[in-house]
This record gives C-alpha cells, structure tokens and sequence, in this order.
C-alpha cells in the first residue's frame, strides 16, 4: 500500500477508521469523508502524527454535488485516487414494516445505496481516466438474509450487493476491481445503537442474544474488517472480481 491514494467514506465510524489507520501503518495516503467534521477532526487527530498523509473532507453522501466535490478534492490533493472504500451507512430504527415510518425507510434507502451509487459513479468515472483502480463496498450478512424489524437495512445491504455485481461487471474491461465487504455483529457505535434499538435501556441483553447466534461467540473488531479491506485492495487479490467478503464469525455457514 506504499504511497496508495485512499479515499474512505464513512470515514470517522469503526470500522472507517480501522480501515484508515491499516492503510496509514502500509504507507498509503488517506482521505476521509463523513457527515460529521468535528467527528473527521477528532478522526485525524487520532490516525496519524503526519498531517501530510491524511485530508479529510465533509459530505453528505447522498448530495451528488458533495460527492462530486469530495472526488475532486481527492484529486487536486493527492493527484488521482487506487482505493475507494465506500463505506458510509446507518443502520435505521428498529421497527416493523406496519410501523416503519417512510421518511425513515428513505433515509435509510438514500445513504446506503443512493450514497454508494453516487460514489461508484463519480470514481469510476475518475478511475476509468486513470486506467485503474480497485473499489471495495460495505455490505453487510443483511445482504444474504432477512431480520424482522430492520426492512430499511436489509433491503438497502441486498441493493449493495446487486451494485457491487453490476459495477464489477462494467469496470472489469477498464482494468478497475469492484468487491464488497460483508461484516456482521462488528463492534462499534452501529452495532451498540442496534442493541439499544432492540433492548431499550439494556444492550447487553440483546448483546448477548446476538453472540449466540455467532458460530466462533463473540462480536467481530473493526480491525478484522480492514484486514480483509486491504486484501481485496491489494494485488494479491487480483482476480477477484464481484465478490462478497463474509466477516461474520462463520454466521452464513450456519
């Protein structure tokens, strides 16, 4: 990853900033993108002691000028863009389809699949220019599964994984690479807000309901997550073309 342009969306959450810090310790530069800028500063701060390796800029990931900007802004600063990892997602509320406000279902619709859209339209358009390039998505195990109460995720993760097919198929002749992550029951914020989504005011309970449905019995790190991340940008996955990376402590063998 020597010297590797990055650009991370979701940039300030778990397992962004896993990813980022993974990419920094190999020697690549980093951009990160978030909603959130007082969280990308803190975000910055924490990754690196060399501010030359990192820029950080503030979108909203469903905005197709923002989008547009944060491609650009990568450019003129780093001069091109070899990894995309497009990252950004929420959860939602937990509630049942009669119930499920449809405001909610759109927001849900608009970062996790209209922000992933927006993000391989515009770098691909970048990378195709460049001759090359490799592009990992974050999925999710909701993209193989259904879960009552979480319509908006599930059928957001299953869009990412149909996108993912697609924009592998179409970018494979111009030399760019286009995979997908797959993590499950990874600790951080999301899936905290998930517990507490599930067993209001006791996490821990439904915490541990989750991590008896994982084979291996324990929550995944953000860390184990970048590690397949950066395989999939490497060279050494050079033949992977449209593939789901499962990081679920053996969920989908189950």
């Amino acid at each position: 990853m020597q010297d590797k342009i990055v650009l991370i969306t979701g940039g300030a959450g778990g397992i962004g900033q896993a990813t980022a810090k993974l990419f920094l310790d190999q020697g690549a530069k980093v951009v990160l993108v978030d909603i959130n800028e007082s969280s990308l500063e803190k975000a910055k701060q924490s990754l690196t002691t060399n501010p030359e390796n990192i820029a950080i800029i503030q979108a909203d990931v469903t905005n197709e000028a923002d989008v547009k900007n944060y491609v650009q802004e990568t450019v003129n600063h780093f001069g091109r863009i070899d990894v995309f990892f497009n990252n950004a997602g929420i959860n939602g509320p937990v509630a049942e389809i009669t119930d499920l406000e449809k405001e909610a279902f759109e927001q849900i619709m608009a970062i996790n699949v209209t922000g992933v859209f927006l993000g391989l339209k515009h770098v691909l358009t970048q990378m195709k220019k460049q001759g090359h390039g490799r592009i990992i998505n974050t999925a999710s195990n909701a993209a193989y599964i259904g879960s009552a109460g979480m319509v908006g995720y599930i059928a957001s993760k299953h869009a990412v994984a149909g996108i993912t097919k697609t924009a592998a198929l179409e970018a494979a002749p111009a030399g760019i690479r286009v995979n997908a992550v797959a993590p499950a029951a990874i600790d951080t914020q999301m899936l905290a807000d998930i517990q507490n989504n599930l067993t209001p005011g006791e996490p821990e309970k439904s915490g541990e309901a989750i991590k008896q449905g994982i084979p291996v019995g324990r929550f995944g790190a953000p860390e184990e997550v970048a590690q397949i991340v950066r395989f999939l940008a490497s060279d050494e996955a050079s033949f992977v073309h449209g593939a789901l990376y499962n990081v679920d402590g053996g969920m989908q063998a189950d």
